[in-house]
């Protein structure tokens, strides 16, 4: 299984200067070669918002979107 470190200030302080609240609780990690996204929202919409929001400080490595997407409905 391939860990990842914790992240730099930097990337951590691009979430949590979002004003999205969701995205300021998510988790990203990172290494050499990719950086990593994991945690939950409530919609795809916030998922793709959180991608496009770390992905100016990701550089030429890899970005990892593992956010899930959950839904308190019931279906």
């Amino acid at each position: 299984m391939n860990t990842c470190p914790v992240l730099t200030s930097e990337l951590i302080d691009v979430l949590r200067t979002s004003p999205l609240r969701q995205l300021r609780r998510l988790r990203v990690t990172e290494n050499e070669s990719e950086v990593v996204l994991t945690g939950q929202v409530s919609s795809y919409y916030l998922k793709q918002m959180a991608q496009e929001t770390i992905r100016v400080a990701v550089g030429e490595r890899t970005l990892l979107n593992r956010i899930e997407v959950f839904s308190d409905e019931a279906d």
